[in-house]
């Protein structure tokens, strides 16, 4: 029996369906800290020793409830692997960076089962969020090359401006790092018993404010240098989002923190810390060309040609 093919339109749709998901279980991750669910469920796998599926409790029920989306995350990962096995035309480069969300997903189940039974303990929060990081990168590159033929990268931009971009992908990793360490160093932990970093918290703000100001300020310069050397109206547009992106995230952070972190704030700052680093990925990526992929159907579903008599 002949498996059925996938074609490239519908493969692309489904790595689009895995960047979304990786997304959404950060946030609804967010939201289990932030309610105070984290230790909802106090043991792994199971809920509770004796109990596999939570008791109707609000807690325990928040915690579960995003357990049962990582499920739904890890099929969204399996369709991206086996559509690109049955991708027509198959890419190994495609099949690769799908094999790497699997190997992330894995990580991600087992250090969130650290977390839960090392309750909560900061070091393991951080370390989860910062390989769905990894994750979303992943993922977007390889939505990315789904919608690109295979080859070889060729240059955009002058070597100038594709350094910059380095080094703004670079600084956004920083300044999401110190991001996690305020959070480890604030109020939100996931639970009121939950120990926090040793950190004046004061001091923590203002390296992951200064992070983000020079993360900022690279990034308007790598505009104007954009300006000068004429880039690709693609290029430059992308820049622009992403400097809108980082005000608009630096401005949220401001309030947040002068109005006492309220959960609410911090959620949509967790939400707009994933959009800065997809605008910087974004960026990155396009200061590099390939051919666009040209959409077709699988060819056992295209018709035969038939000759004249």
């Amino acid at each position: 029996m002949r498996l059925p093919r996938v074609s490239s339109r519908t493969y692309r749709r489904i790595t689009l369906l895995a960047l979304c998901a990786q997304v959404f279980i950060m946030v609804t991750g967010a939201a289990v800290r932030l309610t105070g669910s984290g230790l909802g469920c106090s043991d792994w796998p199971k809920c509770e020793q004796d109990q596999l599926v939570a008791p109707l409790e609000y807690h325990a029920m928040i915690e579960f409830l995003n357990r049962t989306i990582t499920g739904l995350v890890s099929v969204a990962v399996i369709a991206a692997v086996l559509g690109s096995l049955l991708r027509s035309p198959r890419r190994a480069d495609l099949t690769w960076w799908s094999l790497g969300l699997v190997a992330g997903v894995i990580g991600q189940i087992v250090l969130g089962g650290l977390t839960v039974l090392f309750e909560l303990q900061p070091p393991f929060v951080i370390a989860h969020f910062l390989l769905s990081i990894v994750l979303v990168w992943n993922s977007y590159v390889l939505f990315v090359r789904a919608g690109h033929a295979s080859g070889p990268a060729l240059p955009a931009v002058a070597p100038i401006v594709r350094r910059l971009g380095r080094g703004l992908v670079v600084l956004a990793g920083l300044a999401l790092f110190t991001g996690t360490i305020v959070t480890g160093s604030g109020p939100h932990g996931g639970d009121e018993t939950v120990e926090r970093l040793p950190l004046e918290l004061v001091a923590v703000v203002r390296v992951h404010s200064l992070t983000v100001w020079a993360f900022l300020a690279l990034a308007v310069i790598t505009l104007g240098v954009l300006g000068r050397r004429g880039a690709p109206r693609d290029v430059a547009l992308r820049a622009r989002v992403l400097v809108a992106a980082i005000c608009v995230q630096g401005a949220i952070g401001y309030v947040q923190y002068f109005t006492d972190v309220p959960p609410a704030l911090v959620l949509v700052h967790v939400f707009g810390s994933i959009m800065v680093w997809l605008a910087v990925l974004s960026f990155d990526l396009s200061l590099t060309v390939r051919p666009l992929e040209r959409y077709e159907r699988p060819a056992e579903a295209r018709p035969e040609k038939v000759a004249a008599p």
